[in-house]
């Protein structure tokens, strides 16, 4: 059974893991395409939610999908999450990109304090989740020497 509490916070911490990395790939490539200087103006081509259940927990996620066509003619569609509720189809916005990723645009406007401060956040709190973990790994050990 203790083999069991143990094989269990350590998938959750390689969960936590992979979570961390993809929240870090995120920040860096919105903090890139704001710091590219290269933008162009797209248009909210659909906007939707989608729900997802944990226990008692619903949480809904509004995404919005734009197009734009970049400085060498490709036209690029991408979705985003976490933009303005107020932003409707065929509004029309200003996007970042990188010219060798355009795919990976944002529509945020550029905050760099916001993107540190929430990247910071979430970090924090794999952090602890991750210490949580490690503290049940211990717990169940130490009992189990006893």
């Amino acid at each position: 059974m203790a083999v069991l509490f143990s094989i269990v916070p350590l998938l959750l911490i390689a969960l936590a893991v992979y979570g961390a990395v993809v929240v870090l790939r995120r920040s860096r490539q919105v903090s890139r395409a704001w710091s590219s200087g290269i933008t162009a103006d797209a248009r909210c081509i659909r906007s939707y939610t989608t729900t997802s259940r944990s226990g008692d927990s619903v949480t809904t996620t509004l995404h919005h999908v734009y197009e734009f066509m970049t400085r060498d003619g490709r036209v690029i569609r991408f979705d985003e999450t976490g933009g303005p509720s107020t932003r409707v189809e065929s509004d029309i916005v200003t996007v970042h990109y990188l010219p060798e990723r355009p795919e990976r645009a944002t529509a945020k406007v550029p905050a760099p304090g916001k993107l540190a401060a929430s990247t910071g956040c979430a970090l924090l709190f794999i952090t602890v989740f991750i210490a949580f973990a490690i503290f049940l790994i211990v717990v169940v050990n130490s009992d189990s020497m006893h």
